[in-house]
């Protein structure tokens, strides 16, 4: 089973359990007179909507890439999941009827049924949450993720509900409303949250360290490269991250030995992380002149900054009379006057030559 139809498979069930779980709810709080119960029912009813929006993402998702999309449609799963953050409207809306209830209060009638209806619920909310997190995780569906992880939030409502129930039922006392302002709160919190999440992925966020670094590990593996840097990855989906880098070889490769060694890393790439990489640009490796002196003087000089994470692409043009170098330092760092300061010391370590510093980004 593929990942577009496991992801449907998933989100079916989720709707089938949480249109089931939002019927009993709303008969059982209609019938007691319970705002919580009546507000537990509306979301399920919510995820269920959710789980709808969820197939129908990944549906467009799945398309294949044409003329006018020709990296596909992959990042419409991150568009499905801002919608289904919608769902917050639904928790404003519980916290306003939550309000009228303690405003003009009515007394709830609970019995033993409505009980064990609310606890299987809970049970029911439980595995579901579990299983739509485990199959999110085995495919890479943020959406899938998500909807597991609300499905969980809401068997710990549910069960402050069954709670409120018990404490009416021992002592008279209706904290009904009161659990229905928290589920509501919850709700809306969830949907920020939700919001906030998939606008980063949108913006553009950075990527796992761990995959960054298994890639540069993979690239460096291949025989006759030195180093590689700059790596960057973009997300067109959760199956489609399309890359570039640049990798330091020996300064007197011929372009045959580039070409082989370009088509060899982007095969072991693709094979391994399932990566494409589009873009392999040179630094060229000194071993044969003098200017070994000097790189290493320079490197020492300015990785002795506090705040200077990498120094990379150090190049020296004799004809030209110019040093280059890349440095990436941390964003926390004061980077316009860090920058001028190794400006001012490779300046006075390479007299005689026009010196150019670049910032790169720590992506």
């Amino acid at each position: 089973m593929n990942r577009n139809e496991t992801i449907v498979r998933t989100s079916m069930v989720g709707i089938g359990v949480n249109i089931i779980l939002a019927v009993f709810k709303a008969v059982v709080g209609l019938l007691s007179n319970s705002v919580a119960v009546v507000t537990d029912a509306l979301n399920n009813m919510s995820d269920a909507l959710s789980s709808v929006i969820t197939i129908v993402g990944a549906k467009l998702a799945a398309k294949k890439p044409d003329k006018k999309h020709p990296l596909g449609y992959g990042r419409v799963e991150y568009l499905s999941s801002l919608i289904v953050s919608g769902v917050m409207v639904a928790g404003i809306n519980a916290v306003e009827e939550s309000i009228r209830k303690i405003i003009a209060p009515e007394k709830p009638s609970y019995s033993p049924v409505t009980l064990i209806i609310l606890v299987a619920a809970v049970i029911g909310k439980v595995l579901l949450g579990r299983y739509m997190v485990a199959q999110g995780k085995k495919v890479d569906s943020d959406s899938l993720i998500a909807s597991g992880k609300d499905s969980l939030n809401d068997a710990i409502l549910s069960s402050s509900v069954i709670l409120s129930a018990v404490i009416f039922i021992l002592t008279g006392l209706s904290l009904e409303p009161y659990v229905g302002i928290v589920i509501g709160v919850m709700i809306t919190r969830s949907g920020i949250e939700m919001i906030k999440e998939t606008l980063d992925k949108i913006l553009g966020e950075r990527m796992d360290r761990d995959l960054v670094n298994a890639v540069k590990k993979t690239i460096c593996e291949e025989p006759g490269v030195y180093g590689a840097y700059d790596l960057i990855l973009n997300s067109y989906g959760p199956e489609r991250i399309i890359g570039s880098v640049h990798i330091e070889v020996d300064e007197f490769i011929t372009a045959r030995q580039i070409d082989q060694m370009q088509r060899s890393i982007v095969e072991r790439v693709a094979q391994k992380h399932k990566i494409i990489l589009t873009g392999i640009s040179l630094y060229s490796h000194y071993s044969s002149d003098g200017n070994e002196s000097m790189q290493g003087k320079i490197t020492k000089a300015v990785m002795s900054h506090d705040g200077v994470l990498q120094m990379h692409g150090f190049y020296v043009d004799e004809t030209r009379k110019s040093v280059t170098l890349d440095v990436i330092l941390d964003f926390e760092a004061d980077q316009k006057e860090l920058l001028e300061k190794i400006q001012k010391e490779v300046d006075e370590i390479a007299r005689g030559y026009t010196v150019e510093v670049n910032l790169d980004l720590d992506i």
